[in-house]
């Protein structure tokens, strides 16, 4: 059965569809659970059964109650005590407010790695600890919603395991009509900033979403939900997605791969990914393009621009455009302070003006495609904050606005078959719902 949402704009250009009963296809290659939903942890000590957490744990320990220690009920032959974590707590203040020595911390935190969560605890969240004559017997700490932390003491020695609760998966689906920008679309139409930065992400290296979105572009998003106990959570991942821009249509269906890693597709199994970024940086406008010679507004002579000033604001970050090696970093000149990233044996780009770089890199540092690595400014000659791109093929300039980008691999021979055959599953779902666009607009 396929309930219908609430709308938050006319039919005639916002759709909502929530798939809480109905069965849709999932792009993967295996039947192991999706990244984005926790699945029941087993016991990770072997020859130890040990139940998981009853729900009523769970419950107690989102409501944390008033600041202080309290009692819990139960039916443990010894209460467990909670303790709510107070702003500048620590694992070890909270022993001394409770009696349990150093001693048995320095051993808890030593009997596995997991249990070193707990020197960031977070204020508001709560403990529970189990004692007899000053010594620790148990420890529980809900590091999430669904997710917490046990510590068990047998024989003198600290057993922990990690408990969860499994989440209701629900798909939801939104179709929109742009009208200004995909961004107050996306939220006139329910999506959330997640969902919709996700969207962006997944069409970004076909689609500038800052120059190319045109009033009538239009899109359709089915995506994951996460209940728990009947109430949502958090959305998950986008699972299919259809983005119309200037005429030209592009669809990208999610694939997970018998290792957990997911990425993106379209119909015919290449890669949404390509090896680089169109824009490095989040920008206001492009204050000056690619040009064979201009006038430079500092030094006052006629001289090429061999690529692309993004206008914005000291600070932005700066990402890397693809995955890479840096082979110069510092001081560059009339760049003022620059790096150069070197993809592969053909391919380079640099990022000028730059106000400052991202602590921990240098040259020979490897960096990936998105990773911060360093912020807007106006270093060197520049008349005001803005990033210089270039992108360079065998060592010559091209236009970053325009250059053929190359694609990242796609979807391999050994999956061919089974992403295929979802895929046209989610086809025929997308042609439904453009179907259903075309009767709305026409009435």
């Amino acid at each position: 059965m396929i309930d219908s949402g609430e709308t938050a704009a006319p039919a005639t250009s916002i759709q909502t569809t929530n798939y809480a009963d109905q069965t849709v296809p999932k792009v993967t290659a295996s039947r192991q659970p999706d990244e984005a939903i926790v699945a029941p942890t087993t016991e990770q000590n072997v020859g130890d059964t040990l139940p998981l957490l009853e729900a009523p744990f769970y419950e107690e320990m989102h409501d944390t109650g008033p600041v202080g220690i309290q009692r819990t009920s139960g039916d443990d032959a010894i209460a467990w005590q909670r303790v709510t974590i107070k702003r500048g707590d620590s694992l070890s203040r909270i022993f001394s407010r409770v009696g349990l020595s150093q001693q048995q911390l320095h051993r808890l935190l030593e009997a596995d790695n997991r249990n070193r969560e707990l020197t960031h605890l977070m204020p508001g969240k709560a403990l529970e600890l189990q004692i007899r004559d000053g010594e620790l017997l148990g420890l529980r700490y809900l590091q999430s919603a669904t997710e917490s932390l046990r510590i068990e003491r047998r024989d003198d020695r600290f057993y922990s395991y990690l408990d969860s609760r499994p989440l209701e998966q629900r798909v939801s689906q939104v179709s929109a009509v742009i009208e200004d920008s995909l961004y107050l679309t996306g939220q006139r139409a329910g999506l959330s900033d997640k969902v919709i930065m996700e969207l962006a992400s997944i069409f970004g290296w076909d689609i500038d979403f800052a120059l190319d979105i045109r009033a009538g572009d239009a899109f359709t998003v089915f995506y994951e939900q996460h209940y728990l106990d009947g109430e949502k959570l958090h959305d998950g991942a986008i699972l299919a997605a259809q983005f119309s821009n200037q005429g030209r249509t592009y669809q990208a269906f999610r694939f997970t791969d018998d290792a957990g890693n997911s990425r993106y597709y379209d119909a015919n199994g290449m890669s949404m990914r390509k090896a680089f970024l169109r824009s490095p940086v989040d920008f206001h406008r492009i204050s000056s393009r690619f040009q064979k010679e201009r006038y430079h507004p500092v030094l006052g002579t006629r001289r090429p621009h061999r690529g692309v000033d993004y206008a914005a604001a000291t600070g932005t970050p700066v990402k890397a455009s693809g995955d890479g090696k840096i082979t110069f970093h510092g001081w560059k000149g009339g760049y003022g302070r620059a790096i150069i990233i070197q993809h592969g044996q053909h391919y380079s780009t640099l990022y000028g003006h730059l106000s400052n770089f991202r602590n921990g890199l240098t040259t020979g540092s490897r960096v990936r495609q998105g990773q911060i690595i360093g912020y807007v400014g106006k270093s060197g000659l520049a008349t005001g904050p803005h990033l210089h791109y270039e992108f360079r093929v065998d060592g010559e300039h091209r236009d970053p606005l325009t250059v053929q980008l190359p694609n990242a691999e796609p979807i391999t021979a050994h999956y061919r078959q089974a992403f295929t055959a979802a895929a046209e599953q989610w086809l025929a779902k997308l042609a439904e719902v453009e179907a259903t666009r075309v009767v709305l607009n026409a009435d």
